[in-house]
């Protein structure tokens, strides 16, 4: 009896080896093609910049006879670099500002104990769910009178702030332990100290988050550059790209061509922080 308990109980194991074994595969196939498919199209953008325009719609794999003329064409029809250092200069200016207002307003909200605080942060979480087109007619009123038309400042500017900074740092840092803070209290220190020597070293997680957040975000804007630039050197990617398509129709490989140089930067920062970019995108809900 022992003997046969022991091989019924050696078969399960096998059994429950081999299903865990199948199960493993498969998981792995299906990541390896939803993989495929995510990364597809942007092997099929890169391809479509190395072919000639009479084969652009050819659907091979690797164009017969790659090209860089189409590249060629984008740095002579556009200033390609200075549209992408100007994107560059916005995105990462506006992360830093949103990720500084946020914490600040974040800050106050948690340790100054008011009685609208939760009025206030409820005028936040409104305000986060009014629709851009609502608030982008004075917005551009605004940036008219300051004189920040067709400038890198006017589409800086009315982004510094954001709701959505400010409640993601304000719950992140409800959690913080105030026993901390009421020590960093009594050493004498202030609250600009307390923040940034206390509470920011030690939210590194969601700042990060909001920061590769707000980067994306800014780069990928597309409306308010459009409403704000006047000249092709003072706008962003987005707009760029704009160029190759016209009514008598769309230049796809330069269009191609310029799509890929403005992806290289985001891939880049994926490539070196895609840890952080996933549990960014984790933390806050949104794919």
């Amino acid at each position: 009896m022992p003997s046969m308990t022991i091989d019924l109980l050696s078969q399960s194991q096998a059994t429950g080896g081999r299903r865990l074994t199948l199960r493993t595969i498969c998981l792995h196939a299906l990541m390896i093609l939803l993989s495929f498919v995510a990364v597809f199209p942007i092997y099929w953008m890169i391809v479509s910049s190395l072919k000639a325009e009479n084969d652009i719609f050819s659907t091979t794999l690797w164009p017969a006879y790659p090209s860089l003329e189409n590249y060629a064409y984008v740095f002579a029809k556009m200033p390609i670099l200075r549209i992408i250092a100007n994107t560059t200069i916005v995105s990462v200016t506006t992360a830093a500002l949103q990720v500084l207002t946020g914490l600040l307003a974040a800050y106050a909200l948690v340790r100054w104990r008011m009685r609208l605080a939760g009025f206030v942060n409820g005028l936040i979480a409104l305000s986060w769910l009014v629709p851009f087109q609502v608030t982008m007619i004075p917005n551009y009123v605004f940036a008219s009178r300051l004189g920040l038309l067709d400038s890198l400042g006017g589409l800086i500017i009315p982004n510094a702030v954001a709701a959505f900074a400010v409640l993601l740092l304000y719950h992140s840092m409800r959690s913080f332990p105030t026993e901390v803070l009421e020590a960093g209290r009594m050493d004498g220190a202030g609250h600009w100290r307390i923040l940034w020597e206390i509470v920011a070293p030690n939210m590194r997680a969601p700042i990060a988050s909001l920061a590769i957040l707000a980067f994306i975000s800014a780069w990928n804007e597309y409306f308010w550059p459009l409403l704000l630039s006047r000249k092709i050197e003072n706008s962003v990617v987005q707009i760029g790209l704009q160029m190759f398509m016209t009514q008598e129709g769309n230049l796809w490989g330069p269009l191609m061509a310029a799509a890929t140089l403005a992806s290289l930067p985001i891939l880049l920062i994926y490539l070196v922080l895609q840890r952080q970019v996933i549990e960014s995108f984790m933390k806050s809900g949104i794919r």
